[in-house]
């Protein structure tokens, strides 16, 4: 879908799949590599919202290495629901009382947390804690150092954490990462990327709630511009200075609406960006010494489009959740870390807070 269409965030990036094998490793191979491939790994979505049920769950009967086990919800019409769709047994379905009781079922081997970013902490923590590997959505945490907590957590218990982010396993983003990191058309020397969509949803969800969310457009639509700078460059930026704008202040009462930014990198690349609920960006544009690349739509669940110098990438769309839930399985065999760890999250997170700081202050504000 193309920037400018007046759109939900359901509808601007909902359509996933066309196909789910380029990116997964498959049980023979994973044979050969010395794991079993006998058992698909199971996995229980922690929360039941329109991403778990509009795209984890659709995903998870394409996935190759890994199941939809169980499920953790609040609300006993969705358990029932669940239940009967996916084939899910009542001694795979938790509620949040009862959850830690989890520990003590061997279907479950991975919880993906996929809850109000308030949430995201106490419950990564507590599957850990219940033995559990765990896949946390993004944004990762209200801030760093909840983040880093999580890492610990995770490390303690000797389990693997694993972030959302699904578009380390999109070709085309990949691509990006291919052509910034190895100079492929000389140094990248700008970098312009933006995302958001127009909020059109209820009032009083709990994204609109700084206690829930974090923030605004800028935690759930500016992570996508901030991931892509750092991987597109494969630096981590040292310095940001952001300002913002709020057209709708009676619906972003305690949230960001529109967020811009420059980040300052050691290689000293212009890189600017900006995120927003209340309009329709998605796009990475990348100059460099020889030549252009980018991607529009660049972040979405489909339709992801790029050009080198003008050229098509002509790569595959993919079921970006499949992959990243077949590749995180994979590393739960192997005990391999996982290309998006804890750690990648935080480093968003510290990009995000300094941002923040940088709104209140007016100045440039160090990262980390």
């Amino acid at each position: 879908m193309k920037p400018g269409v007046n759109t939900s965030r359901r509808d601007f990036i909902r359509n996933g799949s066309i196909m789910a094998g380029a990116l997964v490793i498959s049980p023979a191979l994973l044979a050969a590599a010395g794991a079993s491939p006998v058992k698909k790994l199971g996995i229980a979505l922690v929360g039941l919202g329109g991403y778990g049920g509009g795209q984890l769950a659709p995903a998870l009967q394409q996935t190759q290495n890994c199941y939809l086990a169980g499920i953790v919800t609040g609300t006993p019409s969705k358990a029932e629901e669940w239940s009967k769709k996916y084939n899910i047994p009542q001694k795979n379905i938790y509620n949040y009382q009862n959850f830690d009781e989890i520990a003590k079922n061997p279907d479950i081997d991975i919880v993906y947390v996929v809850l109000p970013v308030s949430m995201h902490k106490e419950y990564t923590i507590r599957a850990a804690r219940a033995g559990k590997h765990v896949i946390c959505e993004k944004p990762m945490a209200l801030n760093a150092a909840d983040c880093r907590e999580m890492i610990a957590a995770c490390k303690k218990a000797n389990r693997l954490l694993s972030i959302g982010y699904r578009l380390h396993f999109e070709p085309h983003n990949m691509e990006a990462m291919r052509l910034g990191q190895k100079n492929v058309l000389g140094k990248v020397t700008v970098i312009d990327t933006g995302n958001g969509f127009v909020y059109t949803g209820d009032p009083n969800a709990w994204r609109l709630k700084k206690a829930l969310a974090g923030g605004g457009g800028l935690m759930d639509m500016g992570i996508y511009a901030i991931q892509a700078a750092r991987y597109t460059l494969g630096q981590e930026p040292i310095a940001v200075k952001a300002t913002q704008e709020k057209t709708k202040p009676e619906l972003f009462k305690e949230v960001d609406e529109t967020v811009f930014w420059e980040l300052k990198f050691p290689g000293g690349q212009k890189v600017t960006g900006k995120s927003s609920y209340n309009n329709n960006w998605g796009y990475l544009r990348v100059t460099t010494e020889k030549g252009k690349f980018d991607i529009e739509p660049a972040y979405g669940y489909d339709g992801i489009d790029g050009h080198i110098n003008g050229k098509p990438m002509n790569l595959p769309n993919i079921n970006q959740q499949a992959a990243q839930m077949d590749d995180f399985a994979t590393c739960v065999r192997l005990n391999k870390t996982s290309r998006v760890p804890g750690e990648e999250g935080e480093k968003d997170m510290k990009v995000i807070d300094a941002i923040y700081r940088s709104l209140d202050s007016g100045k440039w504000e160090k990262i980390g």
